[in-house]
């Protein structure tokens, strides 16, 4: 295959109800952009009919398509680093395999990158997502921008452009457990956002519960911050001066007066104080295990990822003979 100047990696977890309509939509948008194009599926351990789709998309375009089949679940943003290990071209575009962000917005994000821009982020524009995930999506963006100062208007739109020395740069970085959007963004060095269409859903369902939203966002804040363990560690201090000048005030109040009275030592003995003080404490505990784990994660050195199989038409060379990733990562 000619050298391709843009990759289009798209994760694909269970969506076979809605790959039919991506094919129909995905590859003329790219061939009216006039340029040598790859796409990269990765099926992250789909346990419905997506792999036979997969294959019937390669043997219809094998020229400029690509598929990687993981032999299990290991995760959307495993998924694309897979992709950037294998993406050939200079420009790369992430785009989820739902419909929901359009294939025909990948244009903008192209012209932002003509502009001088290394790093293009979308924002989804009227989003046709359930209030709650709206309203989720945009507290966990405040704290987050507040916590880690990585600055991105919407965080759960997986429509971005990157360039190829952004891309190697991430797949370089060997993280076990990582965000790519965020990632990214630390290593761009002129990084822009332009707005794109949002879609509902067409077909399937979202991948991501409550939890798995609130599980990514840890995800986020540990492994770009050290904030909230410093935050905790200022509230165990000023916890502990205040239990001291409490404590203070009591044995003065039993040597002056000789006795209980009602009011500042019992408000201070009361049952919630108690339960309030372990509460935090237990936080602080599982903030501190957060960042244990990640460290455990990391030192055990497993592959990230196991590849079982790639379906594409590019000749073997000595020089490539090993990819990055395959079998072994």
């Amino acid at each position: 295959m000619a050298a391709p100047q843009l990759s289009v990696v798209i994760p694909v977890y269970n969506e076979a109800a809605g790959l039919a309509a991506l094919f129909e939509r995905l590859y003329p948008a790219l061939d009216q952009l006039a340029v040598p194009y790859e796409v990269i599926f990765i099926d992250d351990g789909s346990r419905d009919a997506s792999v036979a789709l997969l294959k019937d998309q390669f043997n219809r375009r094998p020229a400029v398509t690509r598929v990687v089949l993981f032999n299990a679940n290991y995760g959307q943003h495993m998924a694309i680093v897979a992709g950037f290990e294998r993406s050939r071209g200079s420009r790369v575009v992430t785009l989820d395999a739902d419909l929901q962000n359009p294939p025909e917005e990948i244009a903008k994000l192209l012209a932002a990158m003509d502009r001088g821009h290394d790093y293009v982020g979308g924002i989804r524009r009227a989003r046709e997502d359930a209030w709650w995930r709206r309203s989720a999506s945009k507290a966990m963006n405040r704290v987050r921008e507040r916590i880690t100062r990585i600055r991105m208007t919407d965080q759960g739109c997986m429509l971005r452009a990157y360039s190829d020395e952004i891309v190697r740069a991430i797949a370089s970085a060997r993280e076990v457990s990582t965000f790519i959007p965020a990632l990214g963004y630390t290593f761009a060095h002129n990084p822009t956002e332009v707005e794109v269409a949002h879609a509902e859903r067409a077909a399937g369902e979202s991948k991501y519960s409550l939890y798995k939203l609130i599980r990514l966002n840890f995800d986020l804040i540990t492994g770009f911050s050290l904030v909230p363990l410093q935050l905790f560690s200022m509230f165990g201090m000023l916890v502990s001066a205040v239990a001291l000048a409490t404590y203070l005030v009591v044995i003065v109040e039993r040597l002056l007066l000789s006795g209980w009275r009602e009011g500042l030592a019992t408000l201070w003995d009361r049952d919630i104080l108690a339960f309030f003080l372990i509460g935090m404490m237990l936080f602080g505990v599982g903030l501190i295990g957060e960042y244990v784990g990640r460290i455990y994660q990391q030192v055990r050195d497993r592959p990230r990822y196991t590849v079982r199989a790639v379906l594409e038409k590019a000749e073997p060379t000595p020089d490539a003979a090993v990819r990055p990733g395959d079998s072994l990562r």
